[in-house]
């Protein structure tokens, strides 16, 4: 398959400095060295300038994420579609936070307001501290075994009437009414229990972005449980300019901006993570500065203060190309894409990297690459 790009609604807020962790665990924007200017709100007509600069550049869909630090993706997705065309939107949610059948029906009028333009990303969770805001207090494996039963319901309830007699979840004739085209689903999670549920339901497999080595081992366990065809992603910050000088000039910037207090605490409140995958993520840089190009063009530097996807594509447009080309003869077939702050970096991409994919014949065919 040709390769699929997607960019990324920062609904958090926006900024030339990497988003990190909060004293409450949440999202800050640390101030920009230049500009002394902090976080671009993420008000509605910003969040409509980056999904237009997606769509224009040549993105497929926008991932818009999920969490007690951003806005809702279901309602901010749905008030942005009607400022676009043909971008696609990745709406990530928590199983635990609503019902499966309310979630079959909100997919099913989505795909009709926005003319099939919805994908759906499944949150299970990873951090304990943040699920029970939510009200959620199961463990880690439970909370992947109700998901398991969560997406039962959801696709049973798009093909209902549908019955239902789990652990966690009981229904009977869940529906979603009328005709509409199913959104794909898309799932991460790098425990032996998110390993099972992404083999038995779905439809594109998440990591965030590893060295090539450790994302073949992961393809190559979700393929070994499952007998259906699924596709998978990778999600990975991006610095792509015109010469590699360039772009590590930015990645210096944003480092420049972090004081060693701002390193420390935020490691202390990620490191208290029951996410596997977050896990993994800190064993990449070690909370250090010592070392963060990883593997050629992949620097972990933004994990050092983010939590989840915490590396980037860093280098010239060829560099950052090749990169890709490298992931997707493992098997990654769509790129979810991001980079500070998301408007400009979204024309950065779209400029130079977008162009490089296409030369090379990588690049899935779209309609809102010919605007």
């Amino acid at each position: 398959m040709p390769v699929v790009l997607h960019w990324f609604l920062p609904t958090t807020g926006d900024s030339r400095s990497i988003v990190g962790v909060d004293d409450r665990g949440g999202r800050s924007t640390h101030t920009d060295p230049l500009s002394e200017q902090k976080l671009r709100e993420p008000d509605i007509e910003y969040l409509i300038d980056v999904a237009r600069a997606a769509e224009r550049c040549g993105f497929t869909g926008v991932l818009t994420p999920t969490g007690t630090w951003c806005e809702d993706a279901w309602l901010t997705t749905a008030a942005i579609a009607q400022h676009t065309r043909t971008l696609k939107f990745l709406v990530a949610f928590r199983p635990g936070s609503l019902s499966p059948t309310l979630a079959a029906q909100m997919a099913a009028t989505f795909q009709r307001i926005s003319g099939g333009r919805l994908m759906l990303n499944i949150v299970t969770g990873g951090d304990a501290a943040e699920q029970q805001r939510f009200g959620d207090w199961l463990d880690k494996d439970q909370r992947y075994e109700r998901t398991g039963e969560f997406l039962s319901v959801v696709r049973g309830a798009w093909n209902g009437p549908y019955d239902f007699d789990g652990k966690h979840y009981q229904v009977a004739g869940a529906l979603a009414p009328r005709r509409f085209e199913q959104p794909p689903i898309y799932f991460g999670g790098s425990s032996p229990a998110a390993l099972e549920v992404a083999a038995e339901h779905t439809d594109v497999y998440l990591t965030w972005g590893e060295p090539p080595a450790a994302v073949a081992s992961k393809i190559a366990a979700v393929r070994a449980l499952s007998s259906r065809e699924i596709r998978f992603g990778i999600r990975l910050h991006v610095i792509t300019r015109d010469t590699s000088e360039e772009a590590w000039a930015v990645a210096r910037s944003m480092l420049d901006a972090l004081t060693p207090e701002q390193i420390e605490k935020a490691q202390s409140s990620l490191g208290k993570a029951d996410s596997v995958g977050q896990q993994r993520m800190l064993a990449l840089h070690g909370g250090t500065l010592d070392g963060l190009e990883i593997y050629p063009n992949l620097w972990a530097g933004i994990g050092l203060v983010r939590p989840g996807a915490g590396t980037a594509l860093v280098g010239s447009h060829t560099e950052v190309a090749d990169r890709i080309a490298e992931y997707h003869d493992l098997g990654i077939d769509e790129f979810i894409l991001s980079g500070y702050p998301h408007l400009e970096e979204a024309y950065h991409a779209g400029e130079g990297l977008i162009p490089e994919l296409r030369r090379r014949n990588l690049l899935a065919s779209s309609s809102s690459q010919e605007n």
